[in-house]
């Protein structure tokens, strides 16, 4: 199966890269409002996902970004994001992913994200976590001030009342430095091999995170909701390497 996966998410990694230098301006446009957008290759990508899907597992249900559900109630579920970090893409920046996740009875048991501008495979099932062929682990830093953190404005650009700009002012004073690539799956797989030491995002959806949190709870993180519980990414998401999780949660509201 995870042959399958890793497979599956290298060539829709290449098609999305073919699709990048043939964009035109009409091949654009907005899901609610103009910052939130979407592109033919956001669509031409999940279907190529979800046919090979089909041809293979035909009984599986899928979760996919561009397409909604099908057949959630089944053993097996695949969410999908077909091109996470949509603004890199149309702007023809490095940091977007193809993010796919097997979960069954609503557990996730697999999952790849590959990373095609970057020439990365992140992959992950239940004997550990992989960059391309080097199992990967988490960071073993535990002082704030020594980390590198990302984050996320999706609430921002989905002109939310309640946003991560008060969070952000909260941390950055406590930490080394932080980064924003546009892609949590990507921020996410980052954590997971010890390029930063934690994340934090709210308004994130399912497809999003599903990939990028398993891989890096296999790598030996951890991932809860932004109060510390299981309700992400519902609940906004924060995952880190584990040692700094409860002093980066104090942080964040506050304390």
């Amino acid at each position: 199966m995870i042959e399958f996966i890793k497979n599956l998410a290298m060539e829709a990694g290449r098609l999305a890269l073919n699709l990048r230098r043939d964009l035109q301006e009409e091949d654009i446009s907005s899901k609610g409002t103009v910052k939130d957008m979407v592109t033919a290759a956001d669509r031409q990508v999940e279907a190529f996902i979800i046919n090979r899907i089909a041809e293979n597992y035909p009984s599986h249900g899928v979760f996919g970004e561009e397409t909604g559900q099908s057949r959630t109630d089944a053993e097996y579920v695949w969410v999908i994001d077909p091109i996470d970090g949509t603004t890199s893409f149309i702007h023809d920046l490095q940091f977007y992913s193809v993010s796919i996740a097997l979960r069954q009875h609503g557990r996730t048991i697999a999952a790849a994200v590959c990373a095609p501008r970057l020439e990365e495979l992140f992959w992950a099932d239940a004997e550990g976590a992989w960059l391309n062929d080097k199992e990967i682990k988490v960071s073993v830093r535990s002082r704030l001030e020594e980390c590198l953190l990302a984050t996320g404005f999706a609430c921002v650009r989905s002109e939310l009342p309640i946003n991560n700009i008060k969070y952000f002012s909260r941390v950055l004073p406590a930490i080394r430095g932080i980064r924003r690539c546009g892609s949590a799956a990507i921020d996410l797989c980052y954590v997971a091999c010890g390029r930063f030491d934690g994340f934090w995002e709210l308004n994130l959806a399912l497809y999003d995170i599903a990939a990028g949190a398993f891989i890096l709870e296999m790598a030996g993180g951890c991932v809860t909701d932004i109060d510390g519980g299981r309700d992400f990414p519902a609940n906004g998401i924060l995952a880190t390497n584990k040692i700094i999780h409860a002093e980066l949660s104090q942080q964040i509201h506050g304390k």
